[in-house]
This record gives structure tokens, C-alpha cells and sequence, in this order.
């Protein structure tokens, strides 16, 4: 398996798709307690378009928590070790939740890294409520174990619909959620973002082609919000319907559809 090892000896999973051909690349960032195999079916349909790059970020799956205090910052610096240890110079960012905090703050600090960004369940104002959902999850593990704070999080991490259709799965859902993460870990990426900046601290700076993407039965992240932080960015947003915080698992399709109808722009 591929991994990248910065000084502090922390090692990154990572793994590509068609890296191989000259096209431009795309990374895929994680949400909380996800891993690269969330990211599989996407992986496949984008990389008939471009170099595919996923990987777990610090305290994620497969990758080390190491032996520095996680913060945004050091995400960020991983991050662009990874491109620069692929040759990658400007690639396409495209984030959920975690992921969507990380792309974003790259692209505002260091926008000569990004071409164009996707952001999945942000908001603009959302922060000081994720903290509170994050601190909940925090208290649960730190009283329980990982399936409890999964089966807790479920109902703010999926929308009604995807749920109710679901219901025969959610059991799989959690028993993964359990096996691709590390309690540990997990907890110390929890106390992290509860230190993270808010975003409204620096959406300013975004100086690329931005597409924010909600779901209208979010929970955590109202579209409203989203909505803003599009216009922030003077980038664009869209809403899907029926869908919750995790986008990408619940209405794939149009997802794919959208996304690179943003990434090749006609």
C-alpha cells in the first residue's frame, strides 16, 4: 500500500486512479471518521477525466494519528507534501464536511495549489454548531465506544430519505464506521476541530472557481448558509433535494453529474 511519510514520521495512505495520463488531477477529501473506500464509486467515474488522488488524512483509516497536535494547518501541510511527493502543482479539490474545511483553507492560504474547488456540507456560519455536534461525539466516545457514536451520528450524518430507504443497511453503515476507525484517533481529530478557525475568517481570500453543494435535509449545515458561503466565494451553489449532510452517498449520481459538469467547463 502507497504511503507517505512527512518528517515527523506520520505515515498517509494514499491511492490514485489513472495517474498515469496527462489530464489534470483531482483530490477527494475525507469527512469526519470517513475513509478513501467512501470516495470508490466517485474515484471510478472521475478518473475517465482525470488523475484521481484520495487519501486519509491524519487520524483517519489507514494513516497514523502521530505525535503532533493535529490542527488545520498541519492537514494543510500534509496535504501539499502529498501533491508535491506526486508532482501534482494545481489539481481540483473536492471536499465533504472535514474535507470541504480542509479544501477550503488550503485554497485561501495557498491558492496557488488549486484550480477549482468543490465543497460538500459547509457553511459559511455553520462552525460554532459543528463544534457543539463534534463536543457531543467527543463526550460519547470518551463514556462509550465507536458504534455508540456512530449509531448517535447517523440521523445528523444522513438525510430522512436516505435513511428510510436504507433502514436494511444502517446496522453495516455503523459496523463500518467502528472497523475503518480508531477511537483514539478519532478523538483527537474531535478536540482538533474545536479549534479550527471559522471559515467566515477567511472565505474572503478564495480566489478560484468555487461550487458549494448542500443537501436541503442537512442538519448540521443549512442551505442558507451554504448559500452564503458560495456568494462569499463568488462561486456558485446548488441544493439537492431530499438529501442530507453526506452528499456524495446518498444522491451519487447527481453528484458525479454536477461536479464535473463544474470541473469541465464548457
Amino acid at each position: 500500500m502507497p504511503y507517505l511519510t512527512p518528517p515527523d514520521n506520520c505515515r498517509l495512505y494514499y491511492t490514485t486512479d489513472n495517474f498515469k495520463a496527462d489530464r489534470p488531477a483531482v483530490v477527494l477529501l475525507n469527512g469526519t471518521s470517513q475513509t478513501t473506500i467512501y470516495w470508490e464509486p466517485h474515484a471510478a467515474a472521475f478518473a475517465k477525466h482525470f488523475r484521481v488522488l484520495r487519501y486519509d488524512a491524519r487520524a483517519q483509516g489507514k494513516s497514523d494519528i502521530g505525535t503532533r497536535q493535529i490542527s488545520a494547518e498541519i492537514h494543510i501541510r500534509d496535504l501539499k507534501k502529498l501533491l508535491a511527493h506526486l508532482g501534482v502543482q494545481k489539481t481540483h479539490l473536492v471536499g465533504i464536511s472535514h474535507g470541504a474545511y480542509i479544501a477550503l483553507r488550503l485554497a485561501a492560504t495557498s491558492p496557488e495549489w488549486v484550480n477549482r474547488l468543490v465543497l460538500c456540507s459547509i457553511g459559511r456560519d455553520s462552525q460554532a454548531y459543528v463544534k457543539q455536534i463534534v463536543q457531543a461525539w467527543l463526550q460519547i466516545l470518551q463514556r462509550s465506544d465507536l458504534k455508540t457514536m456512530a449509531w448517535a451520528a447517523l440521523p445528523l450524518v444522513f438525510g430522512k430519505r436516505f435513511l428510510n430507504q436504507n433502514q436494511e443497511i444502517t446496522a453495516k453503515i455503523v459496523a463500518a464506521v467502528a472497523v475503518r476507525n480508531d477511537k483514539e484517533a478519532l478523538m483527537a481529530h474531535f478536540r482538533a476541530v474545536s479549534d479550527y478557525p471559522p471559515p467566515e475568517s477567511f472565505v474572503n481570500s478564495i480566489q478560484c472557481p468555487t461550487l458549494v453543494i448542500s443537501g436541503s435535509e442537512d442538519p448540521i449545515v443549512n442551505h442558507l448558509d451554504a448559500r452564503q458561503l458560495a456568494k462569499d466565494c463568488h462561486g456558485r451553489h446548488r441544493m439537492f433535494p431530499e438529501t442530507g449532510h453526506s452528499i456524495p452517498a446518498e444522491a451519487p449520481a447527481l453528484f458525479q453529474q454536477v461536479v464535473l459538469d463544474f470541473l469541465n467547463p464548457r
